[in-house]
């Protein structure tokens, strides 16, 4: 493995590993807010508990996300210095920004965690609030600078240099509501699914029925209001990504040839010496519709991009369509759970509707990593959308690779350490509320 090849994979590894943190972090606190909420509604112990389960869960997510991220930003420097060379204080406001969350959401934590008994009732939950805002503003001002690297703005490039630089439009670019909101609704949908499985295998085992339902039920519906949303955002997406960077849609699609009225393809294995997708279901037309709102439109294809800027097509094709079904396979099972709110309310009682969502658990998290490949795969060779190439930006330093194996083995280990704390926390949690609740 050369330098160039282990710097991009101890990044992917390292961003794959965040981004997993990440998400629950934004979104974890929002079921805890709500919890608390219902228990100081309704007195019933049972949200109490909840609560209290779920916030040791946020703190360890936290923990582990703050490692996570800390790792990602010293990485940045240390194997890309050309890019921090000048991208740095172009982009800088959207991590500084990020940083003065992220205390916000670690003080308002520590106030939720030891302020049982010892607050107003109410300002109490409002700092729980405080830790969803904050994480949720750290999420999205991390994805605006990973946005600024799709959609360059609030600067001149002239002669190799950076001038008239703004940061208040280089954080705003044009790539950074759609990736934002696109993120934001993923993170609900994956975390909803993950802990809404979670907590329906544990029904399905029969422990604790009346607070893993309760734990279930605002889990599957924040999960599966989401996935069903989710279908908007890409379509914004969709739209974005064609207008600014055509190279990355065509090898979503595996589109090689420019073309009107262009096939949607589902599935399908690339042919990249032949230019064809072979064993794929065309829908003619849809291609054209989802980037140009229009059936007739022309979509650019690969051949009228020069070959040394083509994204390799079949990882960034065959991770847009594991996003894809992922995706619409959690929409078909919130149809059926909303469905099941809405008229047939035995099915909330069945087994096969808790098999699904348990089913279903790892599907949110595979669906964002599959997200994260086509959006940073689907850019290369630039580091910077077509002024800085990835090459470009590597450090010179030898002995990447051994990094990347270092790297590995530290992650590696820090998942099993993870998995035993949640582990634990979920057999306490059966120790603890094993009793009727009210």
């Amino acid at each position: 493995m050369n330098d160039f090849i282990a710097a991009r994979s101890q990044m992917a590894l390292s961003l794959g590993f965040h981004i997993v943190f990440s998400c629950i972090g934004m979104v974890m606190p929002f079921f805890m807010a709500v919890a608390h909420y219902m228990w100081l509604r309704t007195d019933k112990a049972v949200y109490k508990n909840v609560t209290k389960a779920w916030s040791k869960g946020v703190a360890i997510f936290f923990a582990t996300g703050a490692v996570s991220g800390t790792v990602l930003s010293f990485e940045l420097g240390l194997l890309w210095p050309e890019f921090m060379k000048h991208a740095g204080p172009i982009f800088g406001m959207p991590f500084s920004l990020e940083g003065t969350a992220f205390f916000i959401e670690a003080i308002a934590l520590g106030f939720f965690l030891y302020g049982w008994d010892r607050f107003n009732k109410w300002f109490h939950w409002f700092t729980g609030v405080i830790v969803g805002v904050s994480g949720l503003a750290s999420g999205i001002l991390v994805v605006a600078a990973n946005a600024w690297m799709n959609s360059p703005a609030g600067f001149n490039f002239v002669d190799g240099k950076y001038l008239n630089i703004d940061p208040i439009k280089a954080m705003f670019n044009d790539a950074w509501f759609s990736q934002a909101l696109h993120m934001t609704i993923a993170a609900f949908v994956a975390t909803g699914f993950a802990v809404a499985g979670i907590h329906a295998l544990m029904i399905l085992k029969g422990k604790n029925v009346l607070f893993h339902t309760r734990s279930f039920q605002i889990a599957a519906i924040f999960g599966c209001a989401a996935a069903l949303v989710q279908p908007f955002s890409g379509d914004i997406s969709a739209k974005d990504v064609a207008k600014r960077q055509p190279a990355k849609l065509a090898a979503m699609e595996a589109h090689f040839h420019t073309e009107k009225s262009a096939s949607l393809i589902v599935g399908g294995i690339p042919d990249e010496e032949n230019k064809r997708v072979n064993y794929a279901l065309k829908l003619p037309g849809f291609l054209s519709f989802l980037a140009h709102g229009d059936f007739e439109s022309e979509v650019k294809g690969l051949d009228q991009i020069p070959a040394e800027n083509h994204p390799p097509v079949a990882i960034t094709h065959y991770a847009f369509q594991i996003m894809v079904g992922m995706g619409t396979a959690m929409m078909l099972i919130s149809a059926l759970y909303f469905m099941a709110l809405w008229k047939k309310k035995k099915w909330l009682e069945s087994e096969w509707l808790l098999k699904l969502f348990v089913a279903a658990t790892p599907l949110g998290f595979i669906a964002v990593e599959a997200g994260w490949t086509v959006t940073e795969v689907g850019r290369q060779p630039w580091i910077i959308n077509g002024i800085m190439r990835t090459a470009d930006a590597v450090t010179p330093m030898p002995g990447i690779a051994y990094s990347f194996y270092l790297f590995t083995a530290v992650y590696v280990s820090l998942a099993c350490v993870v998995i035993f704390m949640l582990y634990r926390q979920i057999k306490m949690v059966g120790k603890l509320y094993d009793k009727p609740q009210l």
